[in-house]
C-alpha cells in the first residue's frame, strides 16, 4: 500500500483532468513519468485503469471506482491539514460577529471602524442573520456578540443599549398623488401597497401588533427580505414602505420620501450589543461595553 501511495497522486490528477499533459504540467514532472505511474499501478492492481479518447485519456470501470476512492482519501487528507491550520490560527485573537444586514450597514460599521484601528491584530468574522438566529447563535456558542434589535424577553444576557430607533410608513409625494387620483374616496389601507419586512423580523412582529391594536388591517402587504430593498423600492415609487426612520433621514429632509401617517405613533426601540452574561469583560468584547 505505502508504495502506491506516490502512483495513486498521480493517478488522481490524470483522472481529474483526463489528460496525461495537462497532470504532468499540475505535478511538475514529465508525460512519460505519468504514463509509467499509470502503468506500474495497473500492474500492481492487474487491471487497466485508463482507455484513450480523442481528448486524452477516460477511466474504465475499474479506473472509475478506484477514482472514487482515492478522490475520498485526499478529501479527508484536506480535511486533515484544515483542521491542524484551524488549530494553530486559535493563537490569533478572533471576534465572532452577528448582526442582520441592515444593522451591518447602517450602526455596525462605523462601530468595526474604531474597534480595527484600536485592535489590529484581531481576526474579525461577521455572520448576517435575523435578531433572533443571532441570539441562537450565542446560545451555541458560534458567535461572541451580536448587534440586534431589542426584543421584548431577553434573559441570560447582557444588553448595552446604543441608540434608539422608530419605525414609519414612507412613500414619494408622485405615489400618494397618484393614489388620490385613482381611489379618491378610498382609504390608504384598502388600496395602497404596503411593504414590510418578513414575518420572522422582529420589527415586522413589532408593527404587527401595532396595526392589530390599531385595529388596522392592510389589504395589499409585498414582503421584502432587507430594508435596503424597501427603502429603493419606496424612492421608486413601487409602494408604502415600513422603514426605520433613522435610516431614511436624509431622504425625508430632501424630499424624496414622505412620511404617511396612520393614526398612531410608534414606540421608540432599542439597538444594543448583547453578549452571554458575565463576557462583557472579555478582553475582545469590553470596548463595545463600555
Amino acid at each position: 500500500m505505502q508504495e502506491n501511495l506516490s502512483l495513486y497522486h498521480i493517478f488522481y490528477a490524470t483522472g481529474r483532468t483526463g489528460n496525461i499533459s495537462q497532470a504532468a504540467r499540475e505535478l511538475y514532472i514529465s508525460q512519460p513519468a505519468i504514463s509509467h505511474a499509470i502503468k506500474k499501478l495497473e500492474q500492481n492492481l492487474d487491471t487497466v485503469l485508463f482507455k484513450r479518447n480523442s481528448r486524452g485519456v477516460e477511466l474504465t470501470a475499474d479506473g472509475q471506482l478506484l477514482y472514487e476512492k482515492v478522490k475520498e482519501a485526499f478529501s479527508l487528507l484536506g480535511e486533515g491539514e484544515e483542521s491542524i491550520l484551524h488549530n494553530h490560527s486559535r493563537e490569533i485573537p478572533r471576534l465572532r460577529l452577528g448582526a442582520s444586514s441592515t444593522l451591518c450597514k447602517y450602526v455596525l460599521m462605523s462601530y468595526l471602524q474604531n474597534y480595527i484601528s484600536v485592535n489590529p491584530q484581531v481576526r474579525i468574522n461577521i455572520s448576517c442573520q435575523s435578531t433572533y438566529q443571532t441570539l441562537k447563535l450565542l446560545d451555541d456558542n458560534k458567535i461572541d456578540l451580536g448587534l440586534i434589535g431589542r426584543p421584548h424577553k431577553l434573559t441570560g444576557y447582557h444588553f448595552r443599549p446604543l441608540l434608539g430607533i422608530q419605525d414609519t410608513f414612507v412613500a414619494t409625494r408622485q405615489y400618494l398623488k397618484n393614489q388620490q387620483q385613482l381611489f379618491p374616496s378610498e382609504p390608504l389601507i384598502h388600496t395602497a401597497t404596503f411593504m414590510m419586512l418578513d414575518e420572522d423580523n422582529i420589527t415586522r412582529q413589532s408593527v404587527n401588533s401595532l396595526l392589530k391594536e390599531n385595529r388596522i388591517e392592510l389589504s395589499h402587504i409585498l414582503e421584502v427580505t432587507s430594508m435596503d430593498l424597501l427603502i429603493q423600492f419606496a424612492k421608486i415609487g413601487l409602494g408604502i414602505a415600513c422603514v426605520i426612520r433613522e435610516f431614511v433621514e436624509d431622504d425625508l429632509a430632501g424630499g424624496a420620501l414622505v412620511e404617511v401617517p396612520m393614526g398612531f405613533v410608534f414606540p421608540v426601540r432599542q439597538i444594543g450589543f448583547v453578549c452571554r452574561k458575565k463576557e462583557e469583560e472579555l478582553p475582545l468584547l469590553r470596548q463595545f461595553f463600555r
